[in-house]
């Protein structure tokens, strides 16, 4: 076993060395799975900082990823079809512009989780699964009863966004720019984890009683925390629009909260980069499996229930070195 640091540093360079030999391989399409990965690997750590850090255990962080998939879409469809978006009181211009689709996107999933977070936070345990859930499935049924972007057939976005001194279309260029932002967040949770608002997250997680007598309120940490993961996974979502150049209700779907709940699981709970190889391991099944058998999702759940049966920690506690540090 290694030090979690350690490793740590080899999942960000394996991550990042896959990508660069598919590309001087000249093999494009490896690109975009690493592409894929990372995206995902976002939607995780987004995740992760709620349920691991927080200790809240979401089942409906699709309304998030969903949330910043329509907001780059949205705003595509107005720039493509030169039609300003108008909703009684304001106009606002479409943009083909990654930097103000991601940021509208951000905005969108930090308003969207102060909502559901100020309603859902109230509840605890099953209740606030279940909650949830239902805000995830809310979505998901608004955005196929939405015709004026879709409805059940979802939002074509014909030209990927631009990003300054980039093109997007380059896989390649494309995979640099998500992987920046991969880094950022890490850069960023990390910092936020070993703060004293992290801390004081880990102790309300722990022991909210004792911390609510010394004068913390448990419930602006998680709801700060839980608007803070909702950005994060929100900005995967925007991501994941423009590497498709799509987007569909689908992405608001139970199935798509529950992918992120295994990249979670797989990688390890509250571990830093936990969420990027289960991500990684989610792909490579999918993509290596899925070629061989149409039932590729058995042998993806014989693998989550040996890790939760017998590797707690995910991948990344069964590697590390038991005693280290848990935040990297």
């Amino acid at each position: 076993m290694i030090s979690e640091r350690y490793l740590n540093i080899a999942i960000w360079v394996g991550v990042l060395g896959f990508a660069l030999y598919a590309n001087f391989s000249g093999e494009t399409y490896w690109v975009t799975l690493a592409t894929r990965a990372t995206i995902f690997a976002i939607a995780g750590i987004g995740l992760n900082f709620a349920l691991g850090y927080g200790g809240l255990i979401s089942f409906g962080h699709a309304a998030f990823f969903g949330i910043g998939g329509y907001a780059v879409g949205i705003l595509a469809s107005h720039a493509q079809s030169f039609t300003p978006i108008y909703d009684g009181f304001v106009t606002i211009d479409g943009t083909q512009s990654m930097v103000i689709a991601w940021g509208a996107a951000v905005v969108a999933g930090a308003l969207t989780a102060l909502l559901i977070g100020a309603l859902s936070l109230r509840t605890s345990g099953a209740y606030f699964i279940m909650i949830t859930l239902a805000f995830g499935q809310m979505f998901y049924y608004f955005a196929i009863s939405w015709p004026a972007y879709g409805g059940e057939d979802g939002i074509s976005i014909y030209v990927r966004n631009s990003f300054p001194g980039l093109n997007t279309l380059v896989p390649f260029q494309f995979f640099c720019l998500v992987f920046t932002v991969l880094t950022i967040v890490i850069l960023l949770v990390r910092t936020m984890n070993k703060s004293p608002f992290g801390l004081a997250l880990n102790a309300v997680r722990q022991m909210p009683q004792r911390v609510e007598t010394v004068g913390i309120a448990p419930f602006k940490l998680r709801l700060i925390a839980f608007v803070i993961s909702g950005m994060i996974t929100a900005l995967a979502g925007a991501m994941f629009a423009d590497l498709n150049r799509y987007v569909s209700p689908a992405m608001f779907s139970w199935h798509v909260s529950g992918e992120i709940m295994v990249f979670v699981i797989l990688g390890g709970v509250a571990r830093l980069m936990g969420p990027v190889i289960g991500a990684a391991t989610f792909v490579a099944f999918e993509e290596v499996l899925g070629r061989q058998s149409e039932h590729w999702l058995i042998y993806l759940g014989l693998a989550l229930l040996i890790i939760v049966l017998f590797a707690k920690g995910g991948i990344v506690g069964s590697l590390a070195r038991r005693g280290t540090a848990r935040h990297g």
